[in-house]
This record gives C-alpha cells, sequence and structure tokens, in this order.
C-alpha cells in the first residue's frame, strides 16, 4: 500500500511537470502543438523564404513541435535550436516591442543579425523595419514579462 505522503509527493510532482510544460509551450507560438504555423524555422535562413514544413520532419523544442521541409533541416535545428528558433518564441517582435503577444503570418519575416523575427502581418512589418534596432532592444528587455502572458 503506498503512503499517503508518497502520493501526495507523486501528485505534486505531476502537478509541476505540467506546469512547467505549459510554461514552455506558452513561450512558443504554437497552434494544437505545432509552433509558427508549421513553417520551417531553418528555411528563413536558407532560403530566404517561408516555407511549409511536413509534420514526418519535426523536432520537439520547449514544448512546442516544429516541422521542416527537409530531414537536413531537421537535423540542422536539433543540433541547434537557438540558431535557428525565431526570436520571442514566433510570437510577434513588434508586438513583444509593445509589451504583449501577437500571432504571426510567415511571409511577414526578417533575419537580422544572424536571428529570425516574426510578425503580425505585412502592415506591422513596416513599423518594425522602419526602427528594427529600437524595436529589437524593446523586444528584448520586455521578452522575460511577455512570455509569462497568456496565448493572444
Amino acid at each position: 500500500m503506498t503512503h499517503p505522503t508518497h502520493r501526495l509527493i507523486s501528485a505534486t510532482a505531476a502537478l509541476v511537470f505540467a506546469t512547467s510544460s505549459a510554461a514552455l509551450a506558452n513561450e512558443i507560438y504554437a497552434t494544437n502543438g505545432v509552433a509558427i504555423n508549421g513553417y520551417d524555422t531553418v528555411a528563413y535562413f536558407k532560403e530566404h523564404k517561408p516555407v511549409k514544413g511536413l509534420s514526418k520532419f519535426s523536432s520537439t523544442y520547449k514544448g512546442a513541435q516544429f516541422h521542416f521541409a527537409s530531414i537536413a533541416n531537421r537535423d540542422a535545428f536539433a543540433a541547434n535550436p537557438e540558431r535557428y528558433a525565431p526570436q520571442y518564441g514566433g510570437y510577434c517582435a513588434y508586438g513583444t516591442a509593445e509589451g504583449h503577444k501577437a500571432t504571426t503570418q510567415p511571409q511577414a519575416f526578417t533575419v537580422v543579425g544572424g536571428k529570425l523575427y516574426l510578425n503580425y502581418n505585412d502592415d506591422v512589418q513596416k513599423t518594425w523595419r522602419s526602427d528594427v534596432d529600437g524595436y529589437i532592444r524593446k523586444a528584448n528587455a520586455n521578452w522575460e514579462t511577455v512570455k509569462e502572458q497568456d496565448e493572444p
């Protein structure tokens, strides 16, 4: 028979694990567990355009599943996810600079200094591009607070 204290410890451990997994998943913009609308984050660097990924080429990072267009892209990501993962978990970089989470569209992207930044839409991207360095500074300062917010 299991001692009541052991059951409490097990239940507490399960809750902590579930909470930390949820917190990590909330850190990445994902729909139904799939990051950045299923687009291949490595393709932004290699092909300089959005490319839809395939579920058969996937890798999990920070509680979200990333899809890739090829095994090579999946393997590159798995070997160094920090290099390829979009900044601010794939949430809108301009929104993060403004202090809130916002979804993104795959074509509204910028690669700056070897980092991928996504935006809500093309109009927001125009604003973002008017002062990229300034918005990056603001977003970097805000991210620790913004990543704890609920999904948009």
